[in-house]
């Protein structure tokens, strides 16, 4: 049984956070494990409170991870603040663990902050050298980078700048895109651009969009699956999701975790 561990806040709405990235992973045949940076009291009209585990409590829980279980693939989401990357960053270190999916969490979907100011310098610096692939949107690419970015050739110079901070694959997401119609992600591994491109969805209901993508393609690494096929799985995962709505919810509500496995049991009923 392949493995993959999250290290990121709770979302006590269940759409986003770890939450969102145990239900990906089961969906997905990867057995979930989890060390929480932050509890969050959330629903789907905002984020109401964050309370910070210290660095002590996510260091222990990774640390019963990696004494014990092992495992093929690690997720950060929320980390909150520069003591908290730090400790982690060590605790990647420490086991040697190389398949590490750095999702940059900065802003909620209702706009509450997610990542202290000063926690931005420590990113780069601790936990980005160590990363395989870091998957963020355009507002969180444009912080890491310092640019604005507009056009596919700002998205394409962008992931070149995340590239020398030492990350071997960027994934710049396409949600942000001003195109009304699509949404394309780029894929850049250092040497090669990939664009994939869905179509775009007129829903209010994408709460935790950001972490299901990210977790769905840690568990396809987990699995030893390629990057550009882990991406190819993450993209038809999440657009499954946003199409296939369920309301939950005043605000902006929680995408459904079980639709790409539903779609392909239809899919393989239908081809017996």
């Amino acid at each position: 049984m392949r493995k993959a561990l999250t290290i990121a806040g709770s979302d006590s709405g269940g759409g986003a956070g770890i939450q969102a990235d145990l239900k990906t992973f089961q969906e997905l045949e990867v057995f979930g494990m989890s060390a929480l940076t932050a509890v969050t009291a959330q629903n789907t009209l905002g984020v109401h409170g964050v309370y910070p585990m210290t660095p002590e409590a996510v260091i222990s829980q990774i640390q019963a991870i990696g004494d014990d279980m092992g495992t093929d693939a690690i997720k950060t989401g929320m980390l909150f603040n520069a003591e908290i990357i730090e400790a982690v960053a060590g605790q990647i270190k420490k086991y040697k663990w190389e398949t590490i999916v750095v999702d940059p969490v900065m802003i909620a979907k209702g706009g509450a902050s997610l990542l202290q100011n000063e926690a931005i310098s420590a990113l780069k610096k601790f936990l980005l050298p160590h990363a395989l692939v870091i998957t963020p949107n355009i507002p969180e690419a444009e912080v890491l980078t310092g640019m604005t970015i507009h056009t596919a050739h700002e998205k394409q110079e962008a992931a070149k700048k995340l590239f020398e901070l030492g990350v071997k694959n960027i994934i710049i997401k396409g949600g942000h895109d001003e195109d009304p119609a699509e949404s394309t992600d780029l894929l850049f591994d250092g040497s090669e651009f990939y664009t994939f491109t869905s179509r775009r969805m007129n829903t209010k209901n994408t709460h935790g969009t950001g972490c299901t993508f990210s977790a769905a393609i840690t568990a396809e690494l987990a699995k030893g699956v390629n990057i550009y096929d882990a991406v190819v799985t993450g993209k038809g995962f999440i657009q499954a999701a946003i199409e296939d709505q369920i309301d939950i919810g005043h605000g902006h509500g929680p995408t459904n975790h079980s639709a790409y496995r539903k779609r392909n049991m239809v899919k393989e009923h239908a081809g017996r």
